[in-house]
């Protein structure tokens, strides 16, 4: 699981910090493994991220990516609660625009936070730094599209 402390400023103008909680559980990542579309999975989408010919299929992952992980933690810690109202209520607040402005325009954000929701086992198919790998698989695909 990842916690993440974001600062915002709500529609009220007033400036807020709180934390907020992603993660994918081994459930979750087979649906986006093998739910992404043909030919595509969550493990290809790092791949996806940097062969796209267009900004607009990263966009499109990295948001889909964070809305699935996104979730509420129940008081007593014993549940992990997502579902579409809270998808929603997120996807609609100003710190989602704040998250996701980060994580597309920041490769070394983006790949802490791909890491940090991952589940254990995955995290450990990509081995000794999942950080740095995907870090460096994005850094790569920010120089490509450079030009």
């Amino acid at each position: 699981m990842l916690k993440k402390t974001i600062t915002y400023v709500d529609y009220d103008g007033n400036e807020q910090t709180e934390d907020f909680y992603f993660n994918l559980n081994k459930v979750e990542y087979l649906e986006l493994e093998f739910g992404l579309g043909p030919g595509k999975s969550l493990t290809g989408s790092i791949q996806t991220l940097i062969n796209a010919e267009d900004m607009g299929t990263v966009l499109s992952t990295i948001k889909q990516v964070v809305l699935k992980s996104y979730g509420i933690k129940s008081p007593d810690g014993k549940r992990f609660i997502k579902n579409d109202e809270i998808r929603e209520a997120f996807e609609q607040s100003p710190v989602f625009e704040e998250l996701y402005w980060d994580l597309v325009t920041n490769a070394d954000k983006a790949a802490e936070f791909i890491a940090g929701i991952a589940p254990t086992t995955v995290r450990e198919n990509l081995g000794d730094n999942p950080k740095q790998e995907l870090l460096d698989r994005m850094k790569a695909f920010e120089e490509s599209n450079k030009h």
